[in-house]
């Protein structure tokens, strides 16, 4: 009984934050997970193919979701949107192979911003999928992103390697995923979202890890299990985000995400960011932040 006076108790205190402030907490949160996910990610595919990280990554994330299929069911399944979430699942297949294989490649800070861009294409998802209009603050908001991509790549200056590209790539997919996930929130839960999200990922990953299988050594099954739980908890709380405030309120906090990363690239590969990577990041963050100023009504 006490323990679930505490729970009630803790409940209400949580609901009675302010959305922003419960929004910051849950990103501050996925943030710092997801970045100890891509760091074990970069360890991991020393010796492991990152198509078959991508797997894994899934497949361990789905047993530490399994409590909820165990408790509920078909119900923790139940969708209002199938088709919404098998698109997701396809641009998410894509948003994944590709993003691991960039981490394998490239450091870990200019991976991840460059991965920022991902708000830049969000911008531009939103108005097909959410309806949204493209008002002059999307638009600058995209060509300040873009401006923020070339200062980071500098083409014409150093070659542009196939790394950047294939990160970009995935930037352009999940940007597309994080809009579909705010339409998700619209009729599904964040238990049913984060399910179908690894269900479709688990199965339409394996036939690239298949195809560059090797077995992993006794002490990688930690670490891929770790890989797993940091996925799905991230992602929890990142779903959660989107589920309490608007996309382009939420989206911008992502950038928490280079701090983290920037921090673990250090202590643990050696990584020191590049300047025009800092720059090139705020530049995008710039952009971001032109997404979350109110929009002047319209007089009609």
């Amino acid at each position: 009984m006490k323990n679930a006076a505490a729970v009630d108790r803790a409940v209400s205190a949580w609901v009675s934050l302010a959305p922003e402030i419960r929004t910051g907490i849950l990103m501050f949160s996925a943030t710092g997970t997801l970045a100890g996910m891509h760091t074990v990610i970069r360890y991991l595919s020393e010796s492991i193919h990152p198509f078959e990280i991508a797997f894994f990554r899934s497949f361990f994330g789905m047993l530490v979701l399994s409590p909820f299929i165990f408790k509920n069911g078909k119900n923790a399944f139940r969708t209002e949107q199938p088709l919404l979430n098998l698109i997701r699942g396809v641009t998410s297949l894509f948003a994944m192979l590709s993003w691991f294989y960039g981490l394998s490649v490239i450091e870990l800070a200019k991976a991840t911003a460059l991965s920022f861009t991902n708000t830049m294409f969000g911008a531009l998802a939103a108005v097909w999928f959410l309806k949204e209009r493209m008002l002059l603050k999307r638009w600058l908001a995209v060509l300040t992103g873009f401006s923020g991509m070339l200062i980071i790549l500098r083409p014409g200056l150093i070659e542009v390697s196939n790394g950047s590209m294939t990160v970009l790539f995935s930037a352009f997919c999940w940007g597309i995923g994080m809009v579909l996930v705010k339409k998700l929130t619209e009729t599904d839960g964040i238990v049913s979202i984060i399910l179908w999200f690894t269900l479709l990922t688990t199965v339409s990953t394996f036939p690239f890890a298949a195809s560059v299988w090797v077995w992993p050594e006794p002490e990688d099954y930690f670490w891929l299990l770790l890989m797993g739980f940091l996925g799905s908890i991230g992602h929890l709380a990142a779903v959660s985000g989107f589920k309490i405030a608007d996309a382009s309120s939420v989206m911008p906090m992502d950038f928490i995400r280079l701090v983290w990363i920037s921090l673990f690239g250090f202590l643990f590969f050696g990584e020191i960011p590049e300047l025009w990577t800092i720059i090139g990041a705020a530049v995008i963050l710039s952009g971001s932040g032109l997404l979350m100023i109110p929009s002047i009504p319209s007089k009609s």
